[in-house]
This record gives C-alpha cells, sequence and structure tokens, in this order.
C-alpha cells in the first residue's frame, strides 16, 4: 500500500506541514489543494517537494529545519477511511501486507496515531532506500522483506509516481481513488478487499 491517498485522505495535513517549511524561507504559500505544487507536495518525498518548490540555494537548511519539525502536530488533519481497518484486518490474515511510501520516518508515527502498525509486517519508506517513487527500489524491497516475488505482489497506489514504480518494478498495480483513469481501479478499501479475497 502507498500511504498518501491510499491509507488516508493527507492533502490538508501535507499542504500545512509544507507551508509551515515555505514561510519559514519567504517561500509562497500554496493555497490552491488541487494545484500542481499542491500535487507534488502529496506524492513526491520531502528532498524532491522541497527542490521543485524552493529557491535552490534555501534548499539544504530546509531540509534541515524540515527535519526538526514534530510531524505529529500535522497527524489530525489526516482523515481514516471508516472501512480501512476491517479491510486491513481481513487481508491481513490472508496475506503478509506492507506499505511502500515516498513519506519519511512520519510514517511510522502515523500508523501508530491511527493503531494500523499491527496490520502490516514491512513498512518501507523514502529513508530505506536511495531512490524514491517513481523508482521501484522501496516496492521491490518491501517484496524481498515480506519474501514475496514482485510478480506475486500487488501494489495500491493513487498516483502517477506509484503507477510508474509498479510498472519499473514488474510489479501488478491497482490504482486506488479517481486520479489514475487507466488500468485496475477501486474506489475503496472494502471494493479492494472484496476483489482480492473473491479471487
Amino acid at each position: 500500500f502507498d500511504c498518501d491517498g491510499v491509507l488516508f485522505e493527507s492533502h490538508s495535513a501535507n499542504l500545512a506541514y509544507y507551508n509551515r517549511i515555505f514561510a519559514e524561507f519567504n517561500t509562497p504559500l500554496i493555497s490552491d489543494p488541487l494545484s500542481s505544487e499542491a500535487h507534488i507536495c502529496h506524492t513526491a518525498s520531502s528532498p524532491v517537494v522541497l527542490t521543485q518548490l524552493m529557491k535552490a540555494t534555501d534548499v539544504k537548511a530546509a531540509l534541515r529545519f524540515a527535519r526538526d519539525i514534530d510531524y505529529r502536530e500535522f497527524i489530525p488533519l489526516m482523515v481514516e477511511p471508516s472501512d480501512l481497518k476491517p479491510a486491513l484486518k481481513r487481508l491481513s490474515e490472508k496475506f503478509p501486507l506492507a506499505v511502500a511510501t515516498n513519506r519519511g520516518n512520519s510514517v511510522q508515527e502515523v500508523l501508530e496515531y491511527f493503531d494500523l502498525r499491527q496490520f502490516f509486517k514491512v513498512v518501507v519508506t523514502s529513508r530505506d532506500v536511495e531512490n524514491p517513487k517513481p523508482a521501484p527500489d522501496m516496492l521491490l524491497l518491501a517484496a524481498r522483506r515480506i519474501g514475496v516475488a514482485p510478480r506475486d505482489c500487488l501494489f495500491i497506489g493513487d498516483s502517477e509516481l506509484d503507477q510508474k514504480a509498479a510498472a519499473e518494478g514488474e510489479m501488478p498495480f491497482i490504482a486506488f481513488g479517481d486520479t489514475i483513469m487507466v488500468g485496475h481501479r477501486v474506489s475503496s478499501h472494502s471494493e479492494l478487499a472484496k476483489m482480492i479475497l473473491d479471487q
């Protein structure tokens, strides 16, 4: 599973987090949640976000500043779908589940806050690999850690970065939500669980 946009609706949390950094460095804040800049904040790793949206001379200092931000204050802005836990419970009883996310260390705090860590055998973040998504590195690492060949895994994501990472890692992919309109797609966790468990 990807994290943002799949396990949670987290646009508000991500924009609040990055706007905190932008404000510190006099970078224009992002107010339009549907803008291309907001999309980058929602899908890419922090080094990529800051490199693309800030002055090059500020990026190193901004990354240091970001490391000192306590992301826990933004977690209450995230929304957990009502059908998430029941679906994860059913799926985890049959399969080893993993998270592969461009988030850094904050994903552990997010999973603990929402009491979801119990469902995942493996959690891989952008800190665990040299190249975050759209590279396939974290998907391949997650597959190795759960002991399953990539072709026998299934990656659920909501962005073109997720789709590209799965394609390059030769891992089957299901699009979650309505961002990606090609290939296999589900609109809810209950639909996802039914699709997988009814096979």
